[in-house]
């Protein structure tokens, strides 16, 4: 049974999917927004949600947490100096997921998820 288990699997082992959940960040953190699976997108937004709620302090403290999630100084730096300023008067809510149509392939549902500005 699966009585109180909030995380999707996605079919993976825990290393891979945290592996694949830190691509994802990566990329929207690079692009802004990015077309993945609806649960895909649904993993990574409280992911990314949380970094920038850190990114919004941005100390060293901050900056530090952030960089052991992600492994990455320029993505740490991308997102305390310019993506977080943008959401310095926000207390949430900074990404939003708009569903698309199946993909042709497998059907699998489809979602573009984005940086609310």
């Amino acid at each position: 049974m699966k009585h109180h288990s909030k995380i999707r699997k996605l079919g993976r082992t825990r290393n891979v999917r945290k592996a694949l959940i830190r691509s994802l960040v990566e990329a929207l953190i690079v692009n802004g927004k990015m077309k993945t699976t609806e649960a895909k997108a649904k993993e990574v937004r409280p992911f990314i949600e949380k970094l920038v709620t850190k990114a919004k302090k941005g100390d060293l403290a901050s900056r530090r947490v952030i960089i052991s999630r992600l492994h990455s100084d320029l993505l740490t730096a991308k997102l305390v100096d310019e993506i977080a300023p943008k959401f310095k008067d926000r207390d949430g809510g900074y990404t939003r997921i708009i569903k698309m149509p199946a993909r042709g392939g497998d059907g699998s549902k489809m979602a573009v998820i984005e940086f609310v500005v």
